[in-house]
């Protein structure tokens, strides 16, 4: 019994006492070390690879240096599993003792890994995933995102279907955090009729037979069709969406499906109904900024096709992240003074403007894309308008640091 009251007493002891995160201690000498997680096996490593080359080649372009230490980056596979990506997320909190972990692709790994490393006093930075909880009342001051809140895509999206015109859409998307707040999103600001909706399975083993939901979407008499499918699932509906012949009858609008992971496997099999769809990003690869057409055109010449906004994204990331070490001279133990630093984001951003809100996400334009061919052959997307300027999601009111 005495054994085990000392033990209560020594744990309560350790809870009570302050947070240092991994850098405490750390020396010029010890390489900043950054936590990469991703997804690297299964179908849904198409986008993974794709964040990799992003974030490898900003480690490029900035020598493998910040704040005149080097950078030694660890990559862990999350399996497209919450569970598998926490356990990532454990092992770089307290065994490899990172400086910073970013990465995240799905926003259920995300928020399942959220807690192991900012208890750690760890700073983590999502590279995409964008979860309206982390937005709002569970924000954290050591969380940062150089994406987007889920919401805000589809939401530019439903207010580009008013500006066009269109008085009902089908929605679908995958039935899981990031396709609830994306459903959100374009529920929030279109203005029409909702002819129907569907919420497919997903995870390891993702629904990629649309066939019924198409046949319903048909049937509904809907004007056009919204979706949601980022990744392999995207190339398939796409495949039975033009197969189908509802390209000829339902207008395409999408978020995160219509890109430049899709667009070339598309181009592949010949379906040119995806041509002319439209969608909405923070980002394209056109966009005329300095930083930018380094970055699409480097990522070109090294991988032969456009850079996804996955990898502008994890290349933002880096750029982030170097802007904060060289402002403190690579001394990381002063936590208040890197997160001052970051929360500044001095980096020329492929985006152009880049700020935070309240709650560290970016206060950023929102554009309509539409996919179409470039001067060589090559499928890509152009931007057609502005949907929103300096746009705050609608969580940061909800964000209390």
């Amino acid at each position: 019994m005495k054994k085990t009251l000392l033990a209560a007493a020594f744990g309560a002891a350790l809870a009570t006492a302050p947070a240092f995160g991994p850098a405490y201690g750390a020396s010029h000498s010890d390489p900043v070390k950054i936590g990469f997680v991703t997804t690297l096996t299964t179908p849904a490593a198409v986008i993974g690879n794709d964040m990799k080359a992003g974030f490898d080649l900003a480690i490029e372009h900035i020598g493998g240096e910040m704040g005149g230490r080097k950078v030694e980056v660890i990559y862990e596979d999350d399996g497209f599993k919450p569970e598998t990506g926490k356990q990532a997320a454990d092992k770089l909190v307290t065994q490899d003792k990172v400086d910073f972990v970013t990465g995240y692709i799905w926003s259920n790994v995300l928020l399942a890994s959220a807690k192991s490393v900012l208890d750690t006093e760890t700073f983590l930075i999502s590279a995409n995933a964008g979860p309206s909880q982390l937005a709002g009342k569970a924000c954290d001051k050591n969380f940062f995102s150089v994406s987007w809140q889920n919401d805000q895509t589809p939401m530019a999206l439903g207010e580009a279907l008013n500006a066009d015109g269109v008085k009902s859409v089908y929605i679908m998307a995958p039935n899981y955090a990031a396709g609830k707040d994306m459903v959100a999103g374009v529920e929030r600001t279109f203005k029409g009729e909702i002819k129907g909706k569907d919420l497919t399975k997903w995870g390891a083993d993702a629904q990629l037979d649309f066939s019924a939901e198409l046949a319903k979407a048909k049937a509904s008499g809907a004007e056009a069709i919204w979706v949601f499918y980022p990744g392999k699932a995207g190339g398939a509906f796409i495949s039975q969406y033009t197969q189908a012949g509802l390209a000829d009858s339902m207008k395409l609008y999408s978020v995160f499906t219509v890109d430049a992971i899709s667009l070339p496997r598309l181009k592949e099999a010949g379906l040119t109904g995806v041509l002319g769809s439209m969608a909405t990003q923070h980002w394209s690869p056109d966009m005329d900024n300095e930083a930018n057409k380094k970055f699409v055109g480097d990522f070109l010449a090294k991988n032969g096709t456009y850079p996804s906004y996955y990898a502008q994204q994890a290349y933002d990331a880096v750029m982030l992240i170097k802007s904060a070490v060289d402002a403190v001279g690579g001394d990381l133990t002063d936590k208040d003074a890197v997160r001052a630093a970051l929360e500044k984001a001095d980096f020329n951003s492929t985006r152009g403007n880049f700020k935070f809100g309240s709650n560290h996400f970016p206060i950023q334009n929102f554009y309509l894309r539409e996919a179409v061919t470039d001067a060589e052959g090559r499928w890509t997307t152009k931007i057609k308008s502005t949907v929103y300027t300096d746009h705050q999601d609608t969580y940061a009111a909800d964000c209390k640091m």
